[in-house]
């Protein structure tokens, strides 16, 4: 059955909850900068990650951990700059807020006031319940993450999926409620088997957007150079690819040098 779609003149918090009690899918990607944030707002992305996932795809670094929170201020606050409709999500990065409440506070507020973003993400489930309560005491809107962690990459050795084993399971669906109960406004669960991801997503009644996690939740979420393949190198099955603009960019520039070096660019038109 169709579900008519929410016309939101600007997404909040309050509207992907409404969302998801309407039965209307959210739609996330990430962005990082002034004008692909333009273009991916404009073509009513509901909801706009700036995620740490930067480490990777903008700076070259082999995990999120190197990125610091000087630089996902700068990103974030290109992303915002660009945005009118889209709600704007920000990682806090590695070393910001896990084990002191009052540095989690402290790293929420510098993104939110020096940035203009509307919301934090945070990676992890009872063991950060702690940080999440004070930056709510804040007044600042918080979405949780659990399943595959990658600030928690070295402690499980593998970007593999997680939560097969039923322990693991069972603890995700009890970290899902606390994160609930503690007040994240949604949650994103990371490349975990869909049958689990679809049973969190009907436990709870805030939203849990996926990547990797099945259509069984209540949204989707990508990174926007691989979902464009920009990255050509990374493959996972839950990897959709919608433009091939490796190969597209290459061929421009290739032409480009060629008209260059055969004096074909510019042309008396395309000079004063």
């Amino acid at each position: 059955m169709s579900v008519a779609k929410s016309d939101f003149k600007k997404v909040t918090t309050n509207s992907v909850q409404e969302m998801k009690r309407n039965g209307e899918k959210i739609s996330m990607l990430t962005a990082y900068d002034y004008t692909l944030a333009k273009i991916i707002d404009s073509a009513g992305i509901d909801v706009i990650l700036v995620g740490d996932s930067a480490s990777n795809v903008m700076a070259g670094h082999e995990t999120t951990l190197p990125i610091t929170l000087e630089q996902m201020i700068y990103h974030a606050s290109s992303v915002v700059r660009a945005v009118e409709r889209a709600l704007v999500v920000v990682d806090l990065p590695f070393g910001s807020y896990q084990g002191n409440s009052k540095e989690a506070l402290s790293s929420a507020i510098r993104i939110m006031k020096e940035s203009g973003a509307h919301a934090v993400k945070l990676e992890g489930g009872i063991e950060i319940r702690t940080s999440i309560e004070r930056i709510l005491t804040a007044g600042i809107p918080v979405m949780g993450h659990l399943g595959l962690t990658p600030q928690s990459i070295y402690k499980f050795g593998t970007y593999t999926v997680r939560a097969k084993e039923e322990a693991e399971a069972e603890k995700l669906v009890s970290d899902a409620r606390q994160l609930e109960e503690a007040g994240c406004f949604a949650l994103v669960l990371e490349k975990i088997p869909a049958k689990l991801a679809k049973k969190v997503a009907e436990a709870i009644s805030i939203p849990v957007i996926g990547i990797g996690a099945g259509a069984g939740v209540d949204g989707q979420v990508l990174v926007l150079h691989d979902m464009l393949g920009m990255t050509h190198e990374f493959h996972p099955r839950f990897l959709r690819r919608y433009l091939n603009l490796y190969e597209d960019i290459t061929g421009a520039v290739q032409n480009y040098v060629k008209d260059v070096k055969a004096v074909d660019f510019p042309n008396k038109k395309e000079q004063y």
